[in-house]
């Protein structure tokens, strides 16, 4: 079999969204349940757009994980590398939906979620080394034994595919999984010493490197030694910066439904874009209007936009 086009690992459990938009959680009457998790989800929307994706998690010994295992092969990703941890179940996250910015999460990742068991043989080595493009999250630096996995994957990828491959770090501070941000901080820059690529926002940009000013904070990315820094600014659009020019993409206006996804789907098409060879303007193009059309809905995975949604999007603003 060919190498993977992206190989995502990290977060994967069920959401279950409020079907009443804009009520607390103790007033909602129905939810809906859908795949989620941040690895996952941009797994799902590079298979959506035409790459081969797989993505390395586990799930609990309970009935979320043939759902979970069943969704994968729905939306096009491998399932084959998601393990069962037999002693753990499989996380569940609430949320609460007030458009246009306010989408508080409840966690149900206790007292361990089996994704954040992975050791290192729970990877296939050399698909990972081979894969055109392997994204990992800052989540899964934040408990072990991930954060040794995680780094040591980074690190062999490195040493056996060379400076100039694709690895990403989806910085993704979520401040519930950590001690303090400092703590975040010594572990995300342990890992960008290992990557070429990091994607965040400016929340997750400053807890990283200590500067929220986008321009700032991409040259501070870089000085890691990466190839491209990207960070998002919500509402303002997003900010990239590689060794010899910076990149300011403007933002698309859609109405926004939930923006829970927006970034998941725009890392998964920023993935798909730059293992395929695109230029990283008309890749951020392609990952800005991802993940607001993503925001437009309500659902992650299943609501994810398809290439042919997306070209007319790009076009005008590239005039590809």
């Amino acid at each position: 079999m060919p190498p993977f086009d992206v190989i995502t690992t990290g977060r994967v459990g069920v959401d279950l969204y409020p079907q009443q938009v804009g009520v607390p959680l103790a007033d909602v009457q129905t939810f809906a349940k859908y795949l989620g998790g941040t690895a996952t989800n941009v797994a799902v929307q590079a298979a959506r757009l035409g790459s081969s994706a797989a993505v390395v998690t586990k799930v609990g010994d309970d009935p979320f994980g043939p759902f979970v295992r069943a969704a994968l092969e729905r939306f096009g990703v491998d399932p084959r590398w998601v393990g069962t941890d037999p002693k753990l179940r499989t996380p569940i996250v609430f949320c609460e939906v007030h458009p246009p910015d306010d989408f508080p999460l409840l966690f149900y990742r206790e007292p361990k979620a089996p994704d954040m068991n992975l050791t290192i043989s729970d990877f296939d080595l050399d698909a990972v080394r081979q894969a055109g493009l392997f994204w990992v999250t800052g989540t899964g630096l934040s408990d072990e034994p991930s954060r040794s996995t995680v780094l040591e994957l980074l690190e062999d990828r490195r040493q056996a595919a060379g400076p100039d491959v694709l690895t990403i770090l989806d910085l993704d501070y979520r401040p519930m999984f950590w001690n303090s941000a400092e703590e975040a901080r010594g572990c995300v820059q342990r890992a960008l010493e290992r990557v070429t690529i990091a994607v965040g926002n400016q929340e997750e940009v400053e807890v990283a490197v200590g500067e929220r000013d986008p321009r700032r904070a991409a040259a501070a990315l870089l000085d890691f030694g990466l190839k491209l820094a990207v960070v998002k600014r919500g509402g303002e659009g997003v900010l990239a910066a590689t060794r010899s020019e910076v990149i300011d993409v403007p933002p698309i206006q859609l109405e926004v439904l939930n923006g829970l996804g927006a970034g998941d789907a725009f890392g998964g098409a920023l993935a798909h874009a730059l293992v395929h060879g695109w230029e990283v303007e008309r890749a951020l193009a392609l990952a800005n209007a991802a993940g607001a059309v993503a925001a437009s809905r309500l659902a992650c995975a299943d609501d994810f936009a398809t290439l042919e949604e997306l070209e007319p999007r790009i076009k005008q603003r590239t005039h590809a």
